[in-house]
């Protein structure tokens, strides 16, 4: 019988769904290694719970005379002993593996510098990744310190800003949980200024939250602002905030020698629950995201409708876009959740809804939506664009930070 042949669009189903598996289920969710049935420490085992770690995780995260850990999923009590090898997983990745030569594994990646164009042009590539569940708790916003390659993150731990290196080794925290002096309630988003000032938005507290590069508290402000989410600075130093209750973008000037408040002021109003901006540091042009309530048309479920408006650095209007008219020239509804510009000042977006990084280009010529990042990711929530040309993405479904490029000379590493 002659063999029957599979249509392409079956072969990419299948790609994805592979894929899938891998990175959701064959990599522990800790310490993002993939598990090894063949090393000791990366074997798979099954928790009291039902959770699965590797077994290195697991006498990692318990306690050496108890012997007991606090499941990093569920949070349940979980005795160590009795936890068993995952035999199924194990199947699995057996299964899987005779059947490599069809099979696209994802790969981690690691080169050197990026190509003489911006990321916007195609599809990129994970380089690597750090974080994990205890190193990183629920993260909602990411930012870098200049060109040096640290970084910044504020997340759901007992110390909401950490600070990390360019190969993601942890090097400080900051802002305790509360609402007294230095700390912080609910971090939503962070910002870094030019001269190395960390801004934190505290929707818990209502207010913006200035500390330095060691994290000392330099001065909070709290004035108009009813729920603060988005931040970011132009290249003056001057502070971009976006408030989700009170439908406002608002410009806050700081003289950060003397943590003194010299302006802040609603430049932007009548906004629909505006969430990221973002400002480009070749134009000066600012991208800020609403989102939509629905229409009649809609299923109450469905993903809410997004817009995303680019403002020159008057806040003029130059373009704008929502996800109506993006699906128009595709097929797909893009959920926009986050923004930003990379070094050429093309607009790169998060599609939240599918766990996607798409490139728009520059607005104004129209938008060209193109799929730069479409796997290993979980639920992305935030990313930098480098002048190095690297894409920083916030992974809160991985509790990771996860850094992507497009190489010509990248050497695959198999992990």
């Amino acid at each position: 019988m002659a063999d029957v042949p599979v249509p392409p669009s079956s072969l990419r189903t299948e790609g994805i769904l592979l894929r899938e598996i891998h990175v959701n289920l064959l990599e522990c969710k800790v310490c993002f290694e993939k598990y090894n049935p063949r090393q000791k420490e990366r074997r798979p085992q099954n928790l009291s719970c039902g959770h699965v770690l590797c077994l290195e995780c697991v006498r990692a995260l318990s306690h050496p005379v108890l012997k007991k850990l606090e499941c990093p999923f569920c949070r349940q009590l979980c005795d160590v002993d009795s936890t068993s090898h995952c035999q199924a997983l194990t199947d699995l990745q057996d299964l899987l593996l005779s059947r490599s030569p069809r099979s696209p594994v994802p790969h981690r990646v690691r080169g050197g510098s990026g190509w003489v164009g911006g990321l916007g042009s195609g599809a990129l590539r994970l380089r690597s990744a750090f974080g994990g569940w205890g190193s990183l708790i629920n993260p909602t916003g990411v930012a870098m310190f200049g060109s040096s390659g640290t970084m910044v993150v504020v997340h759901d731990g007992e110390r909401r800003v950490v600070v990390f290196g360019p190969q993601g080794r942890r090097l400080h925290g900051f802002g305790r949980r509360g609402r007294g002096h230095g700390e912080v309630c609910h971090p939503v988003d962070v910002a870094v200024t030019p001269s190395g000032y960390v801004v934190v938005t505290d929707a818990g507290d209502g207010a913006v939250k200035v500390f330095t590069t060691r994290g000392s508290y330099v001065l909070a402000v709290w004035d108009s602002f009813q729920m603060p989410w988005g931040v970011d600075v132009d290249s003056c130093g001057h502070i971009l905030v976006t408030d989700i209750q009170a439908g406002t973008l608002s410009q806050v000037v700081v003289d950060f020698a003397r943590g003194v408040t010299l302006m802040n002021r609603a430049v932007i109003t009548d906004l629909q629950q505006p969430k990221a901006v973002a400002c480009c540091r070749v134009t000066g042009n600012i991208a800020l995201v609403e989102i939509l309530g629905l229409t009649t048309t809609q299923p109450p479920n469905g993903p809410r409708p997004t817009r995303l408006t680019i403002f020159n650095k008057d806040f003029n209007v130059l373009s704008q876009i929502d996800s109506f008219t993006l699906s128009l020239g595709a097929s797909v509804w893009p959920c926009m959740s986050a923004v930003a510009f990379d070094r050429d000042g093309d607009v790169i977006v998060i599609d939240s809804q599918r766990g996607l990084i798409w490139g728009l280009g520059k607005l104004q010529n129209g938008p060209v939506l193109t799929p730069l990042v479409s796997e290993d990711l979980v639920r992305p929530v935030g990313l930098v664009a480098t002048a190095q040309n690297t894409l920083i993405v916030l992974d809160s479904g991985d509790h990771a930070v996860k850094m992507y490029s497009v190489h010509s000379d990248a050497i695959l590493v198999q992990t």
